[in-house]
């Protein structure tokens, strides 16, 4: 055996010398998307939103009352402030460099760490100044502090020079931020748009009403027909309420007057607005934490959900109408346009870019500073809590009309897909509580169909790796077996005669092996549910489990762990560095006993699951569904 590899080629050689390690802000500039979501426009507007937050949380913090926004001809964008303006003195840490040089050239430096500089902020990672100075071919930053003018100039993430006096500034304070994107990274083409600028800039003025922006853009900029103003001063004393009464000037209203107030809870605030429209019309709900967009929603819309739908449902027992306890948050909030900001301390976003907030304590903080409000203002008008209560319930009765429709069809795919090693039905027929977990092969399936609550959990096995929608031609999707099964178990059509109200079940749960394959059909899984019933991704039914990858036992403690890292930290920080610690890896779910997979991955208590959420606008408004169907071509088509 040892001769079969000595003479083996060695043109590629492996060695120590292969290892890069990247210093300072050459991480940002080789991995962009890391740190800003990609290199396109959007990613281009984040740099700008990054800067302004900060300004922003000047303002939030009591320290800034106007901001100034300027776009010039060459594309150069200056953001100032007159907060207190970064400090200029060496850095304790960094004797050489002063605390201005570490800020912007320092990944994870800044601030808002410790909470003492800031109670609440929109930045929290330290990256965000840092990220801008990275990919900025040339970024100035002028800092007003104690009447002296202090400026420092960079290239790339680079300093061109020390932080230097430049001048006296009696009547002046704050911070000032020039910068223009590198074309290196986002190529020639890449420009700032003066519209998604201003929409950003008059986003934050509606969401903290101390503030006024001032918005200057050179004309030469504006497109024909482009109806952003080349100046104007942002300032909104009413808030969120200013914004929704002019989103909804021209749509008809259920009530004349929007539920709209500020509140704050244990030294945190929530302000929201929200109105009903008419029949036929959509409404929207756009959220905010810490003045960043949250697009892709999270725990705070949740909270406030709940308390709008209790409150409804309370309202009812008052009443004596027993119809209240069956609506649901959809049925209370259908055509409803809603405004919501809070100002958490330590927020948790997913991701860098912040689109969705995960912080677990927002559902409960915001239901609770919401609810009580709303049970007074319901109080207040019996009429219009009435009417709202009647609207509810309507849809609460059409919803559940739908459903029986569906019984008949159910019935039909139930029998159609009842082969050996197919489809494990649930008895409960509630679309509201039922679940339908996609597996892979037999043996995990007949591991889950043991582990399933058989109330309310399906099971469908598949034969390993589906079909790929991305690269497949039509006729190979119209005659594929596996696919026609899985729409028959949903009880939809897939493209263009899916109808939402058809799905039989409230969560499609993707539960695949902890490993490469897994991973595989789980995109694979993913990518057809994206093509083929987009609206079932933009509702949030779709879900990937989390089966644990280790089972870490000492004594009487056992600990699940999902991969490698976890079982590091969780060797580390749980359990006795003194005893031996037994780990079982499992090879795969149909390995893992029922009681285990119930335990860890489909028990509604104790499991973990991630929900598959697909934004469909990005932070200041723009379509994000082109720069989606881009990506998932480029990952999972031909070409990919």
């Amino acid at each position: 055996m040892a001769d079969l590899f000595a003479n083996a080629p060695k043109d590629d050689e492996y060695d120590a010398s292969n290892i890069e390690v990247l210093e300072g802000l050459e991480p940002v500039r080789r991995r962009p998307g890391m740190y800003i979501g990609g290199t396109d426009v959007r990613a281009l507007h984040h740099l700008a939103a990054e800067i302004l937050d900060n300004s922003m949380d000047e303002a939030v913090a009591g320290h800034a009352t106007r901001i100034d926004i300027s776009l010039n001809a060459t594309d150069r964008l200056t953001i100032r402030d007159n907060g207190r303006g970064m400090p200029t003195e060496k850095h304790p840490k960094f004797p050489d460099q002063s605390a201005v040089e570490v800020i912007m050239t320092t990944l994870h430096a800044g601030g808002k760490f410790s909470g003492k500089a800031y109670a609440t902020s929109g930045g929290l990672h330290g990256v965000g100044a840092s990220v801008v100075n990275a990919l900025s071919s040339k970024l100035t930053v002028e800092i007003a502090r104690d009447k002296v003018l202090y400026q420092q100039q960079f290239s790339r993430g680079k300093p061109l020079g020390p932080l230097s006096e430049i001048g006296a500034a009696p009547n002046r304070r704050g911070t000032s931020v020039s910068f223009t994107p590198d074309v290196e990274i986002f190529g020639d083409d890449a420009q700032f748009q003066p519209a998604t600028l201003f929409r950003m800039a008059r986003s934050k003025a509606y969401l903290f009403a101390g503030v006024e922006i001032r918005w200057r853009c050179n004309p030469l900029l504006l497109a024909a027909g482009d109806l952003t103003p080349a100046e104007t001063n942002l300032h909104y004393p009413g808030g969120l309420a200013d914004y929704l009464n002019g989103a909804t000037a021209d749509n008809a209203l259920m009530i004349s007057t929007p539920f709209a107030e500020i509140a704050e809870l244990d030294g945190q605030k929530f302000e929201w607005a929200i109105t009903w429209l008419g029949p036929g019309e959509n409404g929207f709900f756009q959220s905010y934490c810490n003045t960043v967009p949250t697009p892709s929603g999270g725990t705070h819309e949740t909270g406030f959900r709940q308390a709008i739908v209790r409150g409804l449902r309370g309202f009812g027992d008052l009443v004596g109408n027993k119809k209240a306890a069956d609506i649901t948050a959809e049925d209370a909030l259908d055509g409803g346009a809603i405004m919501l900001s809070i100002f958490l301390r330590n927020p948790q976003f997913q991701g860098q870019t912040k689109d969705r907030l995960v912080s677990t304590d927002a559902t409960r903080q915001t239901e609770q500073a919401v609810r009580d409000r709303f049970d007074q203002w319901l109080s207040a008008d019996a009429g219009r809590a009435t009417f709202l209560l009647e609207k509810a319930i309507e849809k609460a009765d059409e919803r559940k009309r739908r459903k029986k429709e569906k019984e008949v069809a159910r019935k039909s795919a139930t029998r159609r897909l009842r082969l050996p090693g197919k489809l494990a039905d649930c008895s409960s027929s509630d679309s509201e509580i039922t679940e339908l977990f996609l597996v892979e092969g037999d043996s995990a399936g007949g591991s889950a169909k043991q582990a399933r609550d058989r109330k309310t959990q399906a099971v469908l096995p598949l034969r390993g790796k589906i079909l790929n929608v991305a690269s497949a031609s039509n006729e190979k999707l119209s005659s594929n077996q596996e696919l026609s099964d899985l729409s028959l178990a949903l009880g939809v059509k897939p493209g263009k005669d899916f109808r939402l109200e058809d799905l039989r079940y409230g969560r499609i749960i993707i539960m695949t092996d902890a490993d490469v394959d897994g991973a595989h059909i789980s995109a694979l899984l993913m990518t057809y549910f994206y093509r083929e019933m987009p609206q079932l991704v933009e509702a949030g039914r779709l879900y990937l489990a989390q089966p644990p990858l280790y089972r870490l036992t000492q004594g009487g403690k056992t600990v699940y762990v999902l991969d490698d890292e976890q079982r590091e930290t969780s060797l580390k920080k749980v359990f006795d560095k003194r005893g031996k610690v037994e780990t079982s890896r499992f090879k795969g779910l149909g390995e893992m006993p029922p009681a285990q997979l119930k335990e860890t991955t489909m028990n509604r208590d104790s499991r973990r699951l991630l929900q598959v959420v697909l934004p469909l606008r990005d932070a200041v408004g723009a379509d994000l569904r082109r720069h989606t169907d881009q990506l998932v071509n480029t990952l999972m088509g031909k070409k990919g």
